[in-house]
């Protein structure tokens, strides 16, 4: 469904001028968000496992097996959702697309952007990522492109900024 940059190359000769190129998120999202899953439930099925066996008796230490199997659920669901983010570059606005069961898909018109910004917090930095933030007049209407390289997210900040500029210079 998203298609990476290196395999956009291929495509733009053969794509009709008004298809969006679709960009996915690097593979880095997903490891980081797995990572966090397999550490957050993993202490939960340890802890889960250890005390009602300890505390009451062997028996209860079956109720580990509730954050195990959710732990094994979290793995598919949040591959299913790494591969449904993606994003566009069009010549009037920003596409972003998400969502398994809701599919959500925000256009982002590049004249109505007042700040683009890329932030990344301390998880994100220790995985080499940055989440590309744009802040549009309406609230309703802000979008966030998470995960990204921080030279992509640093670059689209810069394009978004000069189109938004270039846009707006012209209401």
């Amino acid at each position: 469904m998203e298609t990476g940059t290196s395999e956009n190359a291929g495509q733009t000769a053969g794509r009709t001028e008004g298809e969006p190129v679709w960009i996915g998120l690097p593979p880095g999202l997903l490891r980081m968000r797995r990572l966090l899953l397999v550490v957050w439930l993993g202490l939960l099925t340890i802890g889960t496992a250890l005390l009602p066996g300890l505390l009451i008796g062997p028996g209860w230490a079956a109720f580990a097996l509730l954050p195990l199997a959710v732990l094994l659920w979290g793995w598919s669901m949040l591959g299913r959702n790494w591969r449904s983010w993606r994003y566009a570059e069009r010549s009037d606005d920003l596409l972003i697309s998400r969502g398994v069961l809701w599919r959500e898909e925000t256009v982002v018109p590049y004249g109505r952007m007042q700040l683009v910004e890329v932030t990344s917090g301390p998880v994100e930095r220790h995985f080499g990522l940055a989440s590309v933030q744009l802040h549009t007049a309406a609230a309703a209407t802000d979008a966030r492109i998470p995960g990204l390289d921080p030279a992509e997210a640093e670059r689209l900040r810069d394009r978004l900024t000069e189109l938004g500029e270039a846009r707006s210079a012209g209401l």
